[in-house]
């Protein structure tokens, strides 16, 4: 996982699709549409979505193995939990379709973050995440980026 602010993302030399996701998010506004944005093919794309944050009780604990995730809010303010994977217990095997898998989630998670536009947060496949929760037990809105990158693509310069 990491955590940082966007204008931070140079130091982080994971080559040129982790510099293209970068090109956009640089440029991405509260005025995008929902939906999918292709960035390079099969290999990088961006979906857009605006929702209501919600208890940890409505919220799935995933992970994915193809795409890692880099995560920004346009807008809002929303609480993540973040667990290692390994340990976990499957609540929904793995789907090819959707690049998820699900966990039971334990009562309490080793890591909550609270991410606000121009941060972003980066999920590998071994970071179990829990998006979309609630700030001091109050739900509200965002909108949300959210980059899918290839893992076998990521690679260190």
């Amino acid at each position: 996982m990491i955590i940082d602010s966007i204008k931070n993302h140079t130091i982080y030399p994971y080559g040129e699709l982790w510099e293209k996701a970068f090109e956009f998010l640089r440029t991405a506004s509260p005025e995008l549409e929902n939906g999918k944005i292709v960035l390079d093919d099969t290999d990088l794309f961006a979906g857009v979505d605006c929702y209501e944050t919600k208890d940890r009780s409505e919220a799935k604990l995933e992970t994915h193995r193809r795409y890692v995730d880099i995560q920004v809010l346009l807008s809002g303010t929303e609480a993540l939990d973040i667990f290692p994977r390994k340990g976990l217990t499957v609540s929904e095997p793995y789907d090819t379709d959707k690049d998820a898998e699900f966990y039971e989630a334990p009562e309490t998670a080793p890591i909550r973050v609270t991410l606000t536009p121009g941060q972003f947060i980066v999920f590998f496949p071994e970071d179990a995440h829990m998006p979309c929760l609630n700030v001091n037990d109050t739900s509200k809105p965002v909108q949300k980026v959210v980059i899918k990158l290839r893992a076998d693509r990521l690679r260190k310069d």
